[in-house]
């Protein structure tokens, strides 16, 4: 009872400084007061609710607060235009990352003036909390009536028709704002970027051209008084065909290659149609105000999304989740196994690429003896390292730890309905291919690495009398790799640049895409003058198949050199261990130390951490790569539980089918 004579002594105290003759700013800052009381502490909807009530009817009760009110709230419009507010809050300027984000930091962190005219930096500072759009979407529906008789104010432009009554300034204002919106929906679909791309039908159909008249149809026939139906449902048929036009241009960037700023302005495009079917059903269709609540809520809760920094990071990565998931996809597919021959294929193209990396394990360590300082020795090492991956590439043979990268978009590319029981099912056949095929990278990586470094320094001994590395440096390479260090940590931090390096990859194959570089090669007169068109043609093919790969290897490698190099300089203290990489090191500790090395405890710590390097490397680049690839395809929270729990009871049924396939399938 205290709480309800406080909120009611508040109330009265902001109803008697209520004064339409005061200064812009101060009818804002009441305003502003207004609002904090209704909202309170924000504990309860129905709360809130209760106090609008009462203000309605305090309103009612007392005439002289109404009239104050009403001559108040005239002033109030008449300095504000909302029809900015309700056509553009929410839609950002620009696709531009580092703008937008200095922009709300700049929100977050400076105050805002109530002294403004400008109706979207006013509603943020009346409406600024996620609760308000959930008290104003609980009103009922004679609350909204009594709120909307309270607010309604007629408008100063008259219809033509000599009998039909004059509309309010608040559907004046709908008017306007849907006017705003269509012109923005017009501009984006005549754009030259969105409409070369758009399907030959949606070109030929040119539902841009006539969506200014249809809706010039809507407005005339509103604004006569007559029946407005028809026009309307022609009006929103039209919108429907914009969206479905401007939609054709994905089966165009999925072909040719994603372009970020296209994608936002498609996703512009289409909250707008959306914003114009919201302010014409406020417009055409709502006796009882309900969508004229719902759109007030909405634009609160777009509020809370424009100046969240969660939510420009989530939009700008799903943006550049698709961007690079699709190409990805494309280059994972060959990584996965399914049958005996081609897990026994597998086996064959690891080894190569473990015998590649013996010759790659020696070139470290004559970079490492040459005694250059922490970033030459990493630049150099980085240089080794891509040269390396890029022969595994060129050879055909197989690095183990890059194929979870790239073979988690070609896998969740397969989700295309989640909810449908046999889609799951084989999408969870996917995942145990991709196990056996890790599986089999692996053992064919460090199998052939180990003995191929070993034999290596005993030739090298046998020829110069010195092994590949010193007793020295043998003891230091058993201390780093030992599973009781760091070793678990630094593994999984190699797997997290395992999956920046497939990021990279996508983004460069995209953009190779984009920008048509393989036509170019092909058919560029200067290129074909130079080369001649068969060779043009080759090169053409050779890059367009191998641009990804190459950007895979070379970032990865000089990842792998250069990241220890400044994370020391940066006193981080973190360091890389690839499972190909470390049994090859372990190979020539062991060759150094000769047999009396099986008699050591070091040995087997560091023997003990391959494995589990190994696990973390495929595991945490896969998990990245995967989650990257869920958000692209939509993938909802339900979506991911339902896909852990099929996949642990295929683990729970059949475990085996994770390592060796079965007979069927050879």
């Amino acid at each position: 009872m205290s709480t309800d004579r406080d909120d009611a002594a508040d109330l009265a105290a902001l109803l008697a400084d209520l004064d339409p003759a005061d200064e812009l700013v101060h009818r804002h800052l009441w305003l502003i007061a207004l609002f904090d009381w209704i909202r309170g502490d924000a504990s309860s909807t129905d709360a809130a609710v209760a106090r609008v009530e009462r203000l309605l009817d305090a309103l009612a009760e007392q005439h002289r607060a109404r009239a104050r009110w009403q001559a108040w709230w005239r002033a109030l419009t008449d300095s504000v235009d909302g029809t900015t507010l309700l056509s553009d809050y929410g839609f950002a300027s620009r696709n531009a990352f580092v703008t937008e984000l200095l922009d709300r930091l700049h929100q977050k962190l400076l105050p805002a003036s109530p002294e403004t005219a400008d109706a979207c930096e006013l509603f943020t500072l009346v409406l600024p909390t996620a609760f308000d759009g959930q008290w104003l979407t609980a009103l009922p529906p004679a609350t909204l009536e009594r709120a909307a008789q309270l607010l309604t104010i007629p408008a100063s432009a008259q219809p033509d028709a000599r009998h039909a009554p004059a509309p309010t300034r608040w559907q004046a204002t709908l008017l306007d704002a849907i006017t705003f919106c269509t012109s923005q929906v017009r501009a984006a679909g005549f754009s030259p970027e969105i409409r070369s791309r758009m399907s030959a039908s949606a070109r030929d159909a040119s539902p841009f051209h006539s969506l200014a008249a249809d809706f010039d149809a809507v407005r005339q026939a509103w604004l006569a008084g007559v029946d407005v139906e028809a026009a309307a449902l022609q009006f929103r048929q039209q919108l429907d065909a914009c969206r479905q036009a401007a939609s054709s241009v994905y089966a165009h960037l999925d072909a040719h290659g994603i372009s970020v700023d296209l994608v936002f302005r498609l996703r512009q495009l289409r909250q707008r149609v959306l914003r114009i079917r919201a302010l014409l059903d406020c417009l055409l269709d709502d006796p009882e105000h309900r969508h004229c609540a719902r759109l007030v809520s909405h634009l609160a809760s777009v509020g809370q999304e424009q100046r969240s920094l969660a939510a420009l990071i989530s939009s700008s990565s799903s943006i550049l989740a698709a961007k690079v998931a699709e190409r990805s996809s494309e280059t994972g597919e060959h990584y996965i196994t399914r049958s005996r021959a081609e897990y026994r294929a597998m086996l064959g193209t690891a080894a190569g690429g473990g015998a590649v990396t013996a010759v790659t394990t020696l070139l470290k360590f004559l970079v490492v003896a040459l005694g250059l300082s922490a970033f030459w020795g990493g630049f150099w090492s980085g240089v080794v390292f891509a040269g390396s991956f890029v022969a595994i590439q060129l050879l055909h043979f197989t690095l183990a730890t890059k194929q979870p990268a790239m073979t988690a978009p070609a896998m969740a590319a397969k989700l295309k309905d989640i909810t449908d029981p046999s889609a799951l099912e084989a999408f969870v056949d996917e995942v145990t291919h991709l196990v056996r095929s890790q599986v089999a990278a692996v053992l064919g990586n460090v199998t052939v690495v180990f003995p191929v470094v070993v034999l290596m320094s005993v030739a090298l001994q046998g020829l110069s009398g010195h092994p590949m590395i010193d007793a020295t440096k043998a003891q230091q390479v058993f201390e780093s790799l030992t599973l009781l260090g760091p070793s678990a940590l630094f593994a999984a931090f190699t797997g997290v640049l395992l999956f920046a390096s497939s990021i990279l990859a996508g983004w460069v194959e995209n953009w190779f895409v984009l920008h048509r570089l393989d036509s170019a090669l092909r058919y560029n007169p200067r290129i074909t003058r130079w080369l001649g068109a068969p060779r043009a043609n080759r090169w053409a093919l050779f890059m367009r198949t191998h641009i990804s790969g190459f950007a895979a290897n070379v970032s990865l490698g000089f990842m792998l050199g250069l990241v220890p190099a400044v994370m020391g300089f940066l006193g981080a203290g973190l360091d890389v261990r690839h499972v190909t990489l470390s049994t090859g090191y372990l190979g020539a500790a062991c060759a150094s130390l000769g047999w009396e090395v099986l008699r050591s405890p070091a040995l087997w710590w560091a023997l003990a951490s391959i494995p589990v390097i190994g696990a973390l490397n495929l595991s945490v680049s896969f998990y990245l790569a995967f989650r990257v690839a869920l958000q692209a395809h939509n993938v909802t929270g339900l979506g991911r539980t339902r896909i852990r729990h099929a996949i642990l009871q295929r683990l729970g049924r059949v475990p085996l089918s994770f390592f060796w396939p079965a007979k069927e399938a050879s």
